[in-house]
């Protein structure tokens, strides 16, 4: 069917040329988004054919595939085929230092098969000039469009820094992490499957996610400095028997004290810049344009966004490079910054608010303002993860409900002093009327 849709389009397509750099998660999508057009598109990768590698080099980490996401990859006919590679987690699973765990709802191969795609592995880019449209290397290949999706150490946007009103910047959290494995128990999962378990320790914290192969990737998120005063293995375990004692029997002795220096702790960079494009010629996309911390689990859901983004501004403006690329920016910046940041503010609940007792009351009410108010309230980790809402409006939408959550506490307050001192009833009887009007709204 990918085919049939693709033979369509080409009728009516201009058989533009569009480069795609960088061959990982959106830039393959966005080979598939661009190819269902019927536009002709290159991929080049750095990096050798993972399919066919015999061992594959570089970093790791899970990756949490939500609403925004799964509405990009329907849009090319691959969602179901993802998803079924993947682990439904329906909450939050939180692990204390006593061992109790408690749960916290939540809210609620592809380019390949486009005849007009080729994919170039083992080409990295050497330079390229947006007055030609050319991909400069060995081998010059000019193109209509460059779409830059080569990663937060992108070699596409060395261009753009080169160029006066770009605005660039770039984060590296004081923390780093590193990754263990929890191996099955019995040829089962060691802890229930379908969570995100946290283990939040106020200035530090680990995560664990489910594997398909029924172990979990463990990820210990960690000052720098604390990673480094771990020098033996006997540390390692003396570290873990204080923090994380019910981990110990799960992921064994052993493997805690060859894992931890297997590779060292990892960094974490947090980009952001403007405007995304170049001329017509060129547009940047994914990390390349908005690389973000780890907390929210919106990087590649943002990512993939993009590519969606980019289609429906395509849609209304007819692919005229021209208009597209600075709409584009127009709209999609203000989004992507506000989940940069959200991103930052996510780590500091994750390993510190979330064993707080204010932090679950406040989860509660905002659950039950939800239900009582559905279209005035909304929690903000439901319209980031569960809808479409632009992340800068969610990001308003949050501290307008938050001045909200204020008032209401306040009415409340009223009412008990109208309560509990009745001396005070003259005083606060109109304005506690009101309050308990709008409670009961």
């Amino acid at each position: 069917e990918p085919i049939s849709t693709m033979e369509e389009t080409t009728g009516r397509s201009t058989k533009k040329k569009v480069v795609v750099v960088g061959g990982g998660l959106v830039g393959a999508l966005n080979a598939c988004f661009f190819a269902k057009r019927g536009f002709d598109v290159e991929v080049f990768e750095t990096r050798e054919d993972i399919r066919i590698a015999k061992v594959v080099k570089g970093r790791s980490i899970n990756l949490a595939l939500s609403h925004r996401g799964r509405q990009a990859l329907k849009h090319v006919g691959m969602e179901e085929k993802i998803v079924s590679k993947g682990i439904p987690m329906h909450a939050r699973m939180i692990h204390s230092l006593s061992g109790k765990q408690s749960p916290i709802p939540y809210g609620r191969k592809a380019a390949e098969i486009y005849p007009n795609t080729r994919l170039n592995f083992d080409h990295k880019l050497q330079d390229w000039s947006a007055e030609t449209g050319s991909d400069g290397s060995n081998e010059q290949i000019k193109a209509d469009l460059i779409v830059g999706c080569d990663g937060a150490f992108s070699a596409i946007r060395k261009q753009f820094l080169r160029r006066s009103r770009f605005n660039y910047s770039q984060t590296y959290i004081p923390h780093g992490y590193m990754e263990l494995t929890m191996p099955p128990i019995n040829g089962e999962f060691a802890m229930k499957p379908n969570y995100l378990h946290i283990w939040p320790r106020n200035t530090f914290m680990m995560i664990a996610l489910p594997n398909l192969d029924k172990t979990f990737t463990c990820t210990l998120f960690m000052p720098f400095e604390e990673f480094e005063k771990i020098t033996t293995g006997d540390e390692v375990i003396e570290f873990f028997q204080k923090y994380f004692p019910d981990t110990i029997p799960l992921i064994g002795v052993d493997a805690l004290k060859t894992d931890y220096f297997r590779l060292p702790a990892q960094a974490m960079v947090s980009i952001k810049c403007s405007p995304y494009h170049i001329g017509d010629k060129c547009v940047l996309m994914g990390d390349a344009a908005h690389a973000v911390v780890p907390f929210y689990g919106q990087g590649m859901n943002a990512g993939f966004e993009d590519c969606l983004v980019f289609e429906e501004i395509m849609d209304q403006l007819n692919e005229d490079f021209s208009t597209v690329l600075p709409e584009y920016t127009r709209v999609r910046v203000p989004d992507d910054h506000a989940i940069a940041d959200l991103a930052m503010y996510n780590y500091v609940e994750m390993r510190a608010h979330v064993n707080s007792k204010w932090f679950l009351f406040r989860k509660r009410v905002d659950n039950i303002l939800h239900f009582l108010m559905p279209k005035t309230i909304t929690p903000l980790y439901t319209m980031v993860t569960f809808t479409r809402t632009r992340y800068h409006e969610a990001v308003d939408s949050w501290h307008w409900q938050n001045k909200v959550r204020h008032f209401l506490k306040m009415c409340l307050l009223f009412r008990l002093c109208h309560f509990f001192f009745p001396a005070y009833n003259l005083l606060f009887r109109g304005r506690c009327s009101f309050c308990l009007s709008i409670l009961v709204l």
